[in-house]
């Protein structure tokens, strides 16, 4: 995935936002298989597990059976069929999720040889913080954040200013 370009400053804007919210004495399940971004929080100092590369549309059994405090899916969400499936199996109290935004000049994301590398969903802000809420959470802190790319073009002008990214940290509502 990383094989051309590493997106260093959502990384660091990611890395940045995780650290205003969760303490490195807290255990991470973080959704996906280990990646780039999982070795950078380890090498933060924080404690991370990761899923195994298990269909999590059909499969949610390592969000009930993993012990962990704080929950995170970084650029996972777009991929799945069924996320309030997944977020209604996260046991601890505490999300930290981030998205790409759905942008009105792009179509959405689609491998032609990765079947888990396309989008399934082009979420706006608010269709991610009504997932949250229908399914228990309430937001405490969210950003949006660009990341422009090296190009040339209309597209690649556009993404200096356009919101590229939305990141939301969330709390479990108590019954």
């Amino acid at each position: 995935m990383y094989e051309k370009t590493f997106p260093n400053k959502r990384f660091k804007h990611t890395l940045d936002f995780l650290k205003k919210h969760v303490s490195t004495s807290e255990t991470i399940f973080d959704l996906g298989v280990p990646n780039p971004f999982s070795k950078i929080m380890e090498e933060n100092g924080y404690k991370v597990k990761n899923t195994k590369g298990e269909d999590l549309d059909k499969d949610q059994t390592a969000l009930q059976t993993e012990s962990y405090t704080v929950f995170t899916a970084f650029e996972i969400f777009e991929h799945l069929l069924n996320p309030y499936t997944v977020l209604e199996n996260v046991k601890c109290d505490k999300l930290v999720i981030s998205i790409p935004l759905r942008l009105w000049f792009s179509p959405a994301y689609r491998s032609k040889t990765d079947m888990w590398d396309r989008h399934y969903h082009e979420f706006e802000d608010w269709q991610l913080d009504w997932l949250l809420e229908k399914t228990g959470w309430k937001i405490t802190a969210r950003e949006k954040f660009t990341h422009p790319v090296k190009k040339l073009g209309f597209r690649p002008l556009l993404r200096y200013f356009t919101p590229r990214y939305y990141i939301v940290f969330a709390e479990k509502l108590k019954n």
